[in-house]
């Protein structure tokens, strides 16, 4: 009876799950939607560039909406569960709320698999795999960073400023560009006209001005102003495979745990950080079966809807909590460790309790507060609608 009451549980637990996982990536993914349509409208990035971009970022995004759907999903089950007083049916029959707990816990183990699995192989394959193809498409498309009418920080140490940029043939009329790359001896380059080309195998971009004037300072001192009918100027852009230090966030497990014996304190201390947060993240989803069960349990009358705010409302308090902690964790007021797992452990305690009342029977007090408060609003919308 047990394995078919648990297949029965376990299988709420899906559709909600996916939904969730769906609509929660796709309003993560709807921040960089404005950029991403920019470049394929305005900039012209080929939109197989584009997708390869998306799915770049979406490991950085399971990472937050496994944990949310998982939420989610329990939450949605349970309410339906409650709601249909499927749940006091089975307490009938003699099994307590611990009873229910298996089908949740094994689905939210997969899901800190899974989240581990994301965390440690594909969010750093995803964010070096970005940058490489940011790179590409700089070099591949000239175009891309410099926009007209505007003073551009396209290439460091540089200031690129076009009055008018036809984008499809890279040309370009009123050309200034403000050079610093030495800064013994700053350059200004007035041009009537120029064209921006770019050369992927000598990883340069060359700007190939025409009709103007260079004017060079040195020391602050010696000023010099020369004319020229053509004029080419070679821009260096980064490698494709960068050789400069590298975010934590891009590094693997094995980098994380054994950095180089020459690393500063500082950057050991965010790799420290970094290790301990993102194998602690996936656990969260453990960590909310034992709130949302409960929730969900009281949630019954409320709805989809309020399952959907109600997950929210406790994800927002668990990224908050969690940001405070990494801020601690940055300036050196807690250990690395604690910084990494406090909100898993803060979260474990209020699960925890929320589950043993529940199981017992006794009304959580947030949710008598929130019934109350519900029931006040209702009572002054009567009141409001007979005057």
């Amino acid at each position: 009876m047990k394995r078919t009451l648990y297949r029965y549980i376990f299988n709420e637990i899906p559709p909600p799950f996916l939904v969730g996982m769906v609509a929660f990536t796709f309003v993560l993914l709807m921040g960089r939607f404005l950029k991403l349509a920019e470049m394929v409208v305005e900039k012209g990035v080929p939109f197989t560039d584009v997708l390869r971009m998306v799915s770049y970022l979406l490991p950085s995004f399971w990472l937050f909406t496994i944990p949310m759907a998982l939420l989610l999903s329990i939450l949605l089950a349970f309410g339906r569960l409650s709601g249909d007083s499927e749940v006091t049916a089975m307490k009938s029959c003699g099994i307590s709320l611990y009873g229910l707990l298996p089908p949740p816990l094994v689905f939210s183990l997969l899901a800190s698999l899974a989240c581990l699995w994301v965390t440690v192989y594909a969010v750093p394959w995803g964010n070096s795999s970005f940058k490489k193809l940011m790179l590409e498409i700089a070099r591949n498309s000239a175009s891309v960073s410099i926009k007209e009418k505007v003073f551009n920080n396209a290439f460091p140490d540089m200031v690129i400023y076009a009055d008018t940029l036809d984008t499809k043939a890279q040309n370009m009329e009123g050309v200034i560009v403000h050079d610093e790359r030495d800064p013994k001896a700053p350059t200004t380059i007035f041009a009537a006209s120029g064209a921006l080309f770019s050369d992927p195998k000598a990883h340069s971009m060359e700007f190939q001005l025409k009709n103007g004037s260079i004017h060079r300072s040195e020391d602050g001192a010696n000023y010099r102003m020369v004319q020229f009918q053509e004029y080419i100027l070679r821009v260096a852009l980064a490698e494709p495979t960068p050789k400069g230090p590298r975010k934590a966030s891009e590094m693997t497990i094995d980098e994380l745990v054994h950095p180089p014996q020459v690393a500063a304190a500082k950057d050991v201390l965010a790799r420290r950080l970094e290790l301990h947060s993102r194998l602690a993240l996936p656990f969260s989803c453990i960590v909310f079966t034992f709130v949302g069960v409960p929730l969900g349990i009281q949630n019954r009358r409320s709805g989809k809807a309020s399952g959907f705010s109600l997950s929210i409302a406790v994800i927002l308090c668990y990224y908050i909590a969690l940001s405070g902690f990494d801020t601690l964790g940055e300036k050196a007021l807690l250990p690395p460790f604690l910084s990494g797992w406090g909100p898993n452990l803060l979260f474990l305690l209020a699960g925890g309790y929320l589950f043993v009342k529940t199981a017992a029977e006794e009304p959580l007090p947030l949710a008598a507060f929130y019934q109350r408060l519900k029931d006040a609003f209702s009572a002054r919308r009567g009141k409001g609608a007979k005057r």
